[in-house]
Parts: structure tokens; sequence; C-alpha cells
């Protein structure tokens, strides 16, 4: 009996109350995910549980509550509405940590749903983009369900399953979820260039996507011998890879070669890393392993904010009590670096927002959960400086963010917390 049915007929191995798992980011099988959105009217209590995925997420709509509830792991905007409305939820948990959740049966996998390049002539596909903790999904869930698209780039490392593994398959023909690279404003360019000066020849790199990254990316042209071990990676990596800027022969961890557990970007990406060994995609239970992660000389971890106290509190995942995003891997690399001969543990964000309301404050907004802590975190960046946090007192270290603060609001940060403290 051929496994190869259609999304309507494949979807029918769900039932009510069964927990679904959705492979992430640019690999979300959307297809399969309407596919089953299709059976609403049929269906009760099915949990779709996922990282951050892109694309439509039709599931996610309120009015189908009673028959989909979706619990994130890291919440993307096109599910973010649902914990509001009601019909979703938020686990926290670090991304090195969520594969044992799946392991060891903590959340039992009913069915998952993947998207996979086409079996090669010895019937093994690729999970292309996206590894994270796909492959304990697929280990641990009672049924596999794959899309198959011959426009998944074939990456190397933990992505490859024999089609053996796989109890139905789904044809599609589409093209993965991409994103232009955006142009990075002065500010973050200012950004950039104060995190570029903190990175050393024969540094290890762990950056994730966006104009922050690239602008820093972009500073790195005259850089020699850096290595990439990070969660996930976009285009800015491309051309210092092709120029030998990056080349991975000083890391600790799997050394000449990029490590990642997933990546998002555009199409010259998607082809980039097209059966490129150089490319390496594992789990993240290995790639966002601290222990690994501080293996790497001179490991440098370079990620962002929503706000951050002036002691040094990183808040990244909520507004005030409102969830936004997700622990994710941030913690895990500010820890790894951290710990790394040499290494080096970065927060870069513009100081203030688009509405020009300061990111840095006197005290964490109401409810705001605390990411990485102010003993974790080393410099703290923004278009107006560096802040040296490591082995400062809570008053040098006031001083140190207020400096960084935009000047439009310095004066107010120091007030506010000095007035609060009662001196």
């Amino acid at each position: 009996m051929s496994k190869y049915v259609t999304a309507a007929e494949a979807v029918q191995v769900v039932k009510s109350g069964d927990r679904v798992y959705l492979h992430a980011a640019a690999a979300a099988p959307t297809i399969l995910a309407d596919a089953l959105t299709e059976r609403a009217a049929e269906l009760r209590n099915v949990e779709v549980c996922h990282l951050h995925t892109e694309g439509e997420a039709r599931y996610a709509n309120p009015a189908l509550a009673e028959s989909f509830h979706v619990n994130s792991f890291f919440i993307g905007a096109n599910v973010r509405h649902t914990l509001k409305a009601g019909n979703g939820s938020y686990t926290p948990v670090f991304l090195s940590e969520l594969p044992h959740l799946f392991r060891k049966n903590v959340l039992p996998i009913d069915v998952a749903f993947i998207h996979v390049s086409p079996p090669d002539q010895h019937g093994y596909c690729s999970l292309g983009v996206s590894v994270e903790a796909t492959v304990a999904a697929i280990e641990n869930a009672k049924t596999v369900v794959a899309q198959v698209n011959p426009r998944m780039p074939r990456t190397f490392g933990d992505g490859i399953l024999h089609v053996s593994e796989i109890d139905y398959l789904v044809e599609v023909d589409q093209p993965i979820f991409s994103h232009s690279v955006e142009p990075f404003t002065a500010e973050e360019e200012k950004i950039g260039a104060f995190v570029a000066s903190l990175i050393d020849d024969k540094s290890t790199l762990q950056m994730g996507i966006g104009s922050i990254p690239n602008a820093a990316l972009s500073k790195l042209t005259n850089h020699k011998d850096l290595g990439l071990h990070t969660e996930m990676f976009s285009d800015g990596v491309i051309d210092l890879i092709e120029s030998d800027v990056i080349n991975c022969n000083y890391k600790g961890t799997l050394r000449g070669r990029v490590l990642a557990t997933f990546l998002v970007g555009s199409q010259r990406l998607y082809d980039f890393v097209d059966n490129n060994p150089f490319i390496e995609l594992k789990e993240s239970s290995m790639v966002n392993d601290t222990a690994r992660i501080r293996k790497n000389p001179k490991m440098v971890a370079i990620n962002s904010a929503i706000e951050v106290d002036v002691t040094g509190q990183v808040c990244a995942d909520s507004i005030g009590a409102r969830m936004y995003s997700g622990v994710g891997g941030q913690m895990d690399f500010i820890r790894g670096a951290s710990l790394s001969e040499g290494g080096k543990a970065i927060i870069a964000l513009p100081s203030i927002t688009k509405k020009g309301e300061s990111r840095i404050v006197p005290f964490l907004k109401q409810g705001a959960g605390v990411v990485t802590t102010r003993s974790h975190v080393h410099h703290i960046i923004t278009e107006n400086g560096i802040a040296d946090l490591y082995g400062k007192t809570l008053k040098q270290r006031v001083a140190e963010m207020v400096k960084i603060a935009h000047p439009n609001h310095q004066e107010a940060i120091e007030r506010g917390y000095y007035e609060l403290l009662g001196c």
C-alpha cells in the first residue's frame, strides 16, 4: 500500500483530544495544517503545539476554539492573539530542553506534521531548514505525516530520516517561507558597529535574524577566522562565508563546520545551504547545550531584548505581563558565552521604541519576565554606546546603563531608580 496520500486523507489520523506537533519556522507544514483546519467541525480539543512558525495559522482562529487549542513554545505573530482570546497557551522552555519534554513523555505527541525534501535514491529525506525539536517529535509521535516538497533544501546533520520513519507522505510543490533582507537604519548601523568592535579574530558567533545582526555582520568584513555556532542564522553570514571570514577553523565544537538548529532567510540562503556540507543543522538539545557552546574559545552571543532595567535584568519575552515571544535559546547562549574562554555575552537593542519610549528603564514593567538575569549579562549595547556590566556593583551598573539610554530619558531613568529606593 502506497504511503502517498492527499492532505485531506493524511489528516484523518488526527482524533479529538490528540496533541499535534508542527515542524517549525520556515518549514511550517501549512498544507497539512490547513487540511486539519478543514476538519474543525469533526474535532474537539485538539492541541496544536509548536515553536514559532511562518505563514498563516488558520487553526488559531478563536472561532475554532472548541476544536483547536494552540500551545506555543515560542510565540509567533501568527498566533500571538490566541493568548488573549483564550484559545492559546504559552509553555516557557529553553530551546535546549524542548526535545527532552517529548523524550521524557512530559508532552506525549500523537501526530507530528513535518516538511521534508523528496526521498533520495536511498530513501532518505531531509528536514531541510529546521531541525530544532522535530527529531524528538518524530521519534516519539505515534504517527508521522510529511509534506514532501522538491523546494525544501537538503541539509546535513540530524535532519536526515528514512522514508520508513514516515507513515504518510503528501506531495506538495510550494516555495519555502522566506524573508527579504531589510536595510538597517542609522541607529541599527551604530549598534552593529559597537557590537563588531567587541568581536576579536578567531571568535565564534551566535546571532539571529534581523537588522541589528545584519548590521553587525556587515562590519566584520576585515575580521579573520570567525566561527558560527548559533541557534539560527540568515542571509547576513553568506558573504562572510564566501570570503573566508567565517571558516570555523578555530571552533571547539564541530570545528570546520557551521552549526545551527534552524534558519530563515531569502531564497539565496536556501540555495546556499542546499547540499552544502559546510552547514550542519542539529537538534536544539545539542546546538543549544551550554556545555558544548562554552567549548568554543571567544564565544560571542549576541541577543536582543524588549527592555532592560538599569541593573541589567533583561526582559526578552513579554511586554509587561503580556507574553510576546518566548524564552528561546537566549539563556543557553548567554551562559555558554559567559563560560567560554574569552567569551562575551551581549544584549543589543535600540534605546527607544518606535513610539519614543525608553527601552532602558529604572525597573521592568509590572508582570515582565526576566529571561536573562543581571548576573549573567556582560554587555548591553544601544546606538549610544556600550555598557560594560561585568563585575560592576549595582550603582556602577546604573551609571553605565544611563549613559547608553536615549539622552531625552537619561535623567528620568536615573531619578526613577533612586527615588523608588528612597536614596
